[in-house]
Order: C-alpha cells, then sequence, then structure tokens
C-alpha cells in the first residue's frame, strides 16, 4: 500500500468520523429541543390536573435526568459503542459513586421524603437548617430558599429533613409580638384601650382572635405592655411596622409622658478615724 492509498483511508476514515461527529452534535440540539417540548407538555398537563408545583418541580427534575442518560446512551450506540457493556459500566460506575458520595444519596433520599411528607412546598416561608426565607425550589438533592433580604440560599436536603423545620405559612394567621413601655404615672387600662382601638384599624389584622395587649412585665422605667396583634404571614411584616407606628401614635395623641428611669441618691459617711480631708462617699440606688 502507497501513501495515495493510505492517504485516501485516512481521508474516509475521517471524512466517517467527522460526520458521525456532525450527526451526534445534530442529534443532542434535536433531542435537547425535544426534551424541553417534553417536559413542558408534562408541566402543562400536570398543571391541568391541579398537581402540587413542589411534586411537579421534582417529577420533572427525574423525567429530565433519565431523558438525558438515555440520550447520551443513544449517542454511544450511534458511535458503535456496545450501549449494553456501557449499561453495565454504568451501573457499577453508579454503585462505586453512591458508596463514595453517600451524603449525596443522603440529600436524594431524603428529597423524596419530603416530597412524600409535605413538610412545607413551593412558596412557602420557613425556616429550616438555619436558614430563614420563602422556598422557591425542592430539587433532587438541595432545597432554594430565598431570604428576606432576596439572597437565594441553598440548602441541602438531608440537612433541612434532619433538623427543624418551622413553617410559617401553614396555619392561617401568625401573632406579631411588640413591646410598649409605658411611664409610671400613665393609667395602663387607658393604655390597653387606646392600643386595641388603634390596632384594629390597621389594614390585614385579623378580628379572630382580637389583638392582645397586656402587660407583660416591669422595668426600671414603669410597666411593658405585651402589644401581640394576628395576620396572615403574606402580611407579617406591614402588620408589625404599622402596629410600632400606632404605639407611638397613639401615646403621642394621649400626652402620656416620655417613660423615665427614677434614681434617689443618699449620702453615707465612712465608718473610721475622721480627718481633715475626709469626705462623704455617696451611693446612688435604683428605685423603680
Amino acid at each position: 500500500m502507497n501513501f495515495n492509498q493510505i492517504g485516501q483511508v485516512a481521508i474516509a476514515l475521517l471524512t466517517g468520523f467527522g460526520l458521525k461527529i456532525l450527526g451526534a452534535i445534530a442529534l443532542w440540539i434535536v433531542a435537547q429541543k425535544l426534551i424541553d417540548f417534553a417536559l413542558k407538555l408534562v408541566r402543562r398537563g400536570f398543571r391541568s390536573q391541579h398537581v402540587d408545583p413542589t411534586l411537579v418541580n421534582y417529577l420533572l427534575n427525574i423525567i429530565a435526568v433519565t431523558l438525558r442518560i438515555i440520550l447520551v446512551v443513544a449517542i454511544l450506540g450511534f458511535f458503535g459503542i456496545e450501549t449494553t457493556s456501557f449499561a453495565a459500566l454504568l451501573a457499577a460506575a453508579g454503585v462505586a459513586i453512591g458508596a463514595a458520595w453517600g451524603g449525596l444519596l443522603a440529600n436524594f433520599a431524603a428529597g423524596a421524603f419530603l416530597i412524600v411528607f409535605n413538610p412545607f412546598k413551593v412558596g412557602d416561608f420557613i425556616t429550616a437548617a438555619g436558614v430563614t426565607g420563602t422556598v422557591t425550589e425542592i430539587g433532587l438533592f438541595t432545597t432554594n430558599i430565598t431570604t428576606p433580604d432576596n439572597v437565594l440560599t441553598i440548602v441541602a436536603n438531608n440537612k433541612i429533613f434532619s433538623d427543624n423545620i418551622q413553617n410559617f405559612s401553614a396555619n392561617p394567621y401568625r401573632r406579631v409580638d411588640l413591646l410598649a413601655q409605658l411611664h409610671h404615672d400613665v393609667n395602663h387600662n387607658d393604655a390597653i384601650a387606646r392600643l386595641k382601638a388603634r390596632i384594629s384599624e390597621i389594614p390585614n389584622v385579623i378580628n379572630n382572635p382580637a389583638p392582645d395587649v397586656e402587660i407583660i412585665t416591669f422595668n426600671l422605667a414603669g410597666p411593658v405592655l405585651a402589644v401581640r396583634p394576628y395576620c396572615n404571614n403574606d402580611h407579617y411584616w406591614q402588620v408589625y411596622f404599622d402596629t410600632n407606628k400606632a404605639i407611638r401614635e397613639a401615646f403621642g395623641e394621649a400626652g402620656y409622658p416620655i417613660p423615665e428611669q427614677r434614681y434617689a441618691f443618699s449620702s453615707q459617711s465612712v465608718s473610721g478615724t475622721p480627718n481633715d480631708g475626709d469626705s462623704a462617699i455617696s451611693s446612688a440606688s435604683m428605685m423603680s
């Protein structure tokens, strides 16, 4: 075989391989478009059946991963690679990876349990694994939570499932906890009546249960009122800030004096041999 024949064989091989590469690229692009289209149809079908969005996202992630694995196997078959051997190799690799990455499988299992037991869903405001915010997505291995300061936080599913979970959106209402300081001379019954009337006028404060306004403790400045209106979680911060304004405005309109701490001072001489340079030492004691 001379050089011309070798060159022709090489060109034929490279041409055939190049065509397969182009075909594989075209297959990948077309298949990706079809997978995306299929996922959109499945999502639309789930929505029409009013399936929980949390479950929809989880199932779509599983379907997408499965279809892409099938696509990779099909492309390898297109190149003439024995897919049965590849499947066995993939299974063996999966076992090895699973043994090495036990935490990854634990996150996957925890994600499945989060879907089954449904302690929260997409859109709920929760505290889990030390993170507080709104759930935006429950994935195969992680959950996305957007905090109140608009920071996306990605938390491992196993960390969430193994920790305490507080779901602020599960119940129809929650309580806003605030304090109002009174002066010693203020009639607390008058202050309580004024605050209850004012708070009941705040938008989104519910009437059942009615807002709580009671004395919770005392300090050097006077009685302290616990001010506790109830509202839906979606309106929590609006009610929180409006209640603070209501406390300020109600006390100002009533002309209540500014709370202050009271002190009494007494002088006491130091016992011992008196000297001309001795001076009395003053001690101060606080009294409420």
